[in-house]
Formats: structure tokens, sequence, C-alpha cells
């Protein structure tokens, strides 16, 4: 019995090495760098006045103190609701500090609907100074639409904020402060990430059964894979130093949901110093999550972000060509 019992140890554990193997080889195989160029139609925005002007690059020096890149897709419904919000704190701080300069940058990921019409609504109120939109030829995913609208920021400071409105916009002062605190800051690099993993009494985060079962099983494999530290990668309020910001999306690959993991492992590697702090969210209607899938596709790409890097598949590289 016990013979039986080792072969069948032994059989396992034969299986479990070809298995690794094969993910490896297929990892390394697969892997691709992502696509910078950009489509003519991507290197411009429309002012109010409908004039066309060129987008501005990260390498150039900041003009602004911030940057607001918000990634859509089909959200010509939830969008006002974000953007009316976003709007409003930032003219009501603009009016107490004249001194504090802004812009939104509306990124339409390859919509179906009227999302980039919506979005033009805001740069026709408010100017295109403070409200530019990015609309991208064809869908690259949300990590793919915020890497493009922060290659074309103007902001000292860039804060990426998802626009179904999940998160209060006046939290910004709390990402803000938390990455106030932290020191020193290498080359002026740092990041200060948004968490719904109630760290504070004042987190408050609603999200069915379902879904909170996925997240925990996600988080497991972030910490085993790739991140450690941050117990809420997901989330789609981060605040970055403009310097971090290009160190990081210089080297980023992966452009769908896993994104944001891939991230935060370049910055570690970099040793870039990172923040977390608690903020409101509520889930809202509507989100593209397909449950199941999309969390599968994201352990997939967990698995494959560790196993790519791990054989040179991929590299990292700091302030490579992003235009």
């Amino acid at each position: 019995m016990d013979c039986c019992i080792c072969e069948l140890i032994q059989c396992l554990l034969s299986l479990a090495l070809i298995a690794f193997l094969l993910a490896v080889v297929i990892a390394h195989v697969s892997a691709k760098m992502v696509d910078q160029t950009r489509h003519e139609k991507e290197k411009c925005f429309l002012t109010a006045e409908g004039k066309t002007e060129s987008f501005p690059s990260l390498l150039d020096p900041h003009s602004l103190e911030l940057s607001v890149v918000v990634p859509s897709y089909n959200e010509e419904l939830r969008l006002p609701v974000m953007m009316d919000e976003a709007m409003e704190y930032l003219e009501k701080r603009q009016k107490k500090n004249p001194s504090f300069t802004y812009e939104v940058i509306v990124v339409d990921d390859g919509s179906k609907d009227k999302t980039t019409e919506v979005a033009m609504g805001y740069t026709r109120k408010y100017g295109a100074q403070k409200v530019r939109v990015l609309t991208l030829v064809k869908n690259r995913g949300k990590g793919g639409a915020v890497r493009m609208g922060t290659l074309s920021c103007r902001g000292c400071l860039i804060l990426m904020a998802d626009a179904d409105g999940a998160t209060k916009f006046a939290d910004l002062e709390k990402v803000e402060a938390s990455l106030q605190s932290i020191s020193p800051k290498p080359e002026n690099m740092a990041i200060s990430c948004g968490s719904r993993a109630h760290l504070e009494k004042e987190s408050v985060a609603q999200r069915s059964i379902f879904r909170t079962f996925l997240m925990y099983g996600f988080h497991f494999l972030v910490w085993f894979f790739c991140v450690r530290g941050i117990k809420d990668t997901q989330c789609g309020f981060k605040l970055f130093t403009r310097e971090a910001a290009l160190k990081t999306f210089s080297s980023l690959h992966v452009e769908r949901w896993a994104f944001d993991v891939e991230l935060l492992y370049i910055a570690q590697c970099f040793r870039i110093p990172i923040a977390e702090v608690a903020i409101n969210w509520t889930e809202i209607e509507g989100s593209k999550l397909v449950p199941f899938w999309s969390w599968l596709q994201m352990g997939m790409d967990l698995v494959f972000i560790r196993l790519r890097y791990l054989t040179g598949a991929w590299k990292l590289e700091s302030d490579r060509k992003t235009q």
C-alpha cells in the first residue's frame, strides 16, 4: 500500500512539473510587446470650437498640478454622473485656490455608443484646457486606455479614476495626503492607491457575495505571484507622481483587467514607494467585468506576468519611447 501511495505522489509531482514547464513555454512563446504607436486620429483632441490640437507627451515637463485620466468604454449613461461630481469638486477647489490647475482626460476606449459625444459636452462647457477627449480607434482594454491617457497628461500628479463613479471624487484628498506622507520619494517617485479593503472604519464598500468570493481568491493569487503588501490592487483610484507614471507605464504590457497588478509589480521592482489608503466605494450597476470569465482571464494574466518576467520574455524598460 505504501508503495502505491509513493508512486501516486511521484506521478502527481511529475504531472505538476510537466504542467509548470508547459505553462512557462506557453507564457514565453505567447509574450509580446504592447503596441504603443498611435493612430493619427489618437494624436489630437478637439477644442470646444471644433479645432484640432495635438496632445502633449508625458515626456514633456509638467504644466498643470493635476491630471485626471478617466478610461471609458460604452459609458454614455454612467459617465455624466461621475463627471458632474468630479468637475464640481475640481471647480470648487480651483475657486478656493486659483493656483490649482487641472485637466480631465476622458479616454473613449473604442466605444460603440455616444461616450465621445457625451464627454465632448464637458469640453464645450469647461473648455479644452480643462476637459480633453481622447478617442481610441480600437478597443485596447482598460489598461490600454489608462496608459494612452496617461501618456497624454500635463499634470505634476496623475490620478486614475473610473468612469462609473463608484468612488467619491472628494477622496482625492485622502490619496493626496497619503502620497505626501511617503518619505523619502526617490527621484520624486511615489504612488498612492485608494483601497476598498476596510483599512479604516470610514471605508465603506458594498459588493455582492459572489464578487467578494472572487475578489478574495484573486487577491491571494496577486499576493502569491506578483504583489506583496497591497491589499486592494484593483481599485480604480490611484495617484501617481509624474515621474512614477513615466517609469511604470513605460514598461507596462498588460492592457486588460490585470494591468493594475503589473503596474504595481513594476513599481515594486523599481522600488517605488507605494501607499494604500481606504476610500469610500459603492458598487455601481453596469460593470464591464463578466463574472467568472473576466476573473479567469485575470488569473491567467497573473501567472503569465510572473513567468514572462522570470523568463526574460518581458523586461523592465525605463523611459522608452512613448509616442
